[in-house]
């Protein structure tokens, strides 16, 4: 299986700001999706990524906090069904390079969706996959988290950073 990167859209683009349609059936294009935004993710060195920011307006999500967060996680029309507590931390974008902004995020979030066999699944998230999980749906809703950040700053290049 060949790997499929596609280009990911970066701040302004309007796409950005578009709210997604929830995807009505699971087609083998929705799977080809699913293995070319995690090809796309994990080429790019991010943590998630949405369907807006490679051009897409369905509401499909990936990300991997890795090993120890479950690995490869992949959402079908997600939903935050329950959330509590809070916590403001560093955040950054696929879609907006070499920027970091602090974030307040739920610091506990549950979420359902739809895997790419089409049951549902729900999953339970803590710290960066809580954060991971809200900044990807935000993407899905058209809200950027430099919507949310209470400052946002530009990364020193040699810097190590999350992105999502």
């Amino acid at each position: 299986m060949t790997m499929a990167i596609r280009m990911i859209v970066k701040d302004p683009d309007p796409v950005l700001r578009e709210k997604c349609k929830p995807v009505p059936k699971i087609t083998p294009n929705i799977i080809k999706l699913l293995d070319d935004m995690a090809d796309t993710m994990y080429d790019a060195e991010g943590v998630g990524l949405a369907a807006p920011q490679i051009g897409i307006l369905k509401r499909v999500i990936v990300m991997d906090c890795g090993e120890d967060q479950g690995g490869l996680i992949e959402l079908i029309n997600p939903e935050i069904i329950e959330k509590e507590g809070e916590m403001i931390g560093p955040e950054g974008c696929l879609s907006i390079p070499g920027f970091t902004g602090d974030v307040k995020r739920y610091e506990r979030v549950k979420v359902k969706g739809l895997n790419r066999h089409g049951e549902e699944i729900v999953i339970e998230g803590t710290e960066l996959l809580s954060r991971c999980i809200q900044h990807e749906v935000d993407h899905l809703n058209g809200v950027l988290y430099t919507d949310l950040a209470e400052s946002v700053y530009r990364n020193e290049p040699s810097k190590d950073r999350e992105e999502a």
